[in-house]
């Protein structure tokens, strides 16, 4: 389990995170949300202990989270934003040079390096070099050496950015099946339809400060299941309904309109982008 309590990051006199409190239970998939510049990246980063909190702790399994806790850092990885790749390796040299800066007997790590190259899908690609792979595999290296510690927690900074559909798509099953292993999931991330499909629940951040805790689903259904949309002098309007008649109902009351599910998406626009464009 993962607590944050009262966590505050300042820059000067900008407030990045400020007095965020909040549980992470042990092999949960949690969404960090919000807009740009929200502290998404600055909580990820004292998380991890690349920064120091300015107030406030992070406990792990009841044990406060330092820079000198060894033992706790160790069952973390982290995977940035930014490829943090050596570009002239190989697939099987990163792979080795991540178990030789933790001390792993080499057998394990050749052993480790086959099991995990597999999962990822990175098997056919070992001997090429980092330089001459796509951005989405590139991506899953990152994953791949991200698991040869086997981590009980893994920090995913928007992981799939910049990736096609498909890649992206793909990413998806890799962490869906990390899921299983009962590994505690941390991610950040822009693609809303990322979080609603992966998350177990999603917390809504705005200028550093919590302002909805949720699962997807939940979210969803307190504004509403069903959305009709209109254009409105060039503007799409969209009202939201809990139940699917009324939703229909006042559907046929309008013309041009269209009907559909709520997604995440919607949530976010209403619940933060609507407060964005009043300040």
């Amino acid at each position: 389990m993962i607590e944050i309590r009262d966590l505050t990051k300042k820059f000067g006199d900008f407030t990045a995170v400020d007095h965020l409190s909040l549980t992470i239970n042990t092999g949960e998939f949690f969404g960090l949300l919000g807009p740009n510049g929200a502290g998404k990246t600055t909580t990820i980063s004292m998380i991890s202990t690349v920064l120091l909190p300015n107030s406030g702790e992070v406990l792990v399994n009841g044990e406060p989270l330092t820079r000198k806790s060894s033992a706790i850092k160790r069952k973390i990885s982290v995977i940035t934003q930014e490829y943090s790749l050596r570009m002239d390796m190989t697939c099987d040299e990163v792979m080795e040079y991540q178990g030789r800066l933790y001390y792993m007997p080499l057998k394990e790590i050749r052993q480790k390096t086959d099991e995990l190259l597999d999962f990822v899908g990175l098997k056919d690609f070992r001997k090429r070099s980092v330089r001459n792979l796509s951005g989405g595999l590139k991506r899953r290296l990152m994953i791949c050496r991200a698991l040869m510690t086997e981590p009980e927690i893994i920090l995913l900074d928007e992981p799939t950015a910049g990736m096609d559909a498909i890649a992206r798509r793909q990413t998806w099953g890799i962490l869906k099946e990390l899921q299983k292993k009962n590994i505690t999931i941390i991610l950040t991330t822009h693609y809303m339809e990322e979080a609603e499909a992966l998350c177990d629940r999603v917390a809504l951040i705005d200028s550093g400060k919590l302002s909805y805790i949720d699962t997807p689903r939940g979210l969803i259904d307190d504004l509403g299941r069903y959305a009709v949309d209109k254009t409105v002098d060039g503007k799409l309007e969209s009202r939201y309904f809990a139940d699917r008649q009324e939703a229909i109902d006042y559907l046929t009351s309008e013309e041009d309109a269209d009907m559909r599910n709520t997604t995440l998406e919607d949530v976010f626009i209403q619940r933060i982008g609507k407060v964005l464009m009043k300040k």
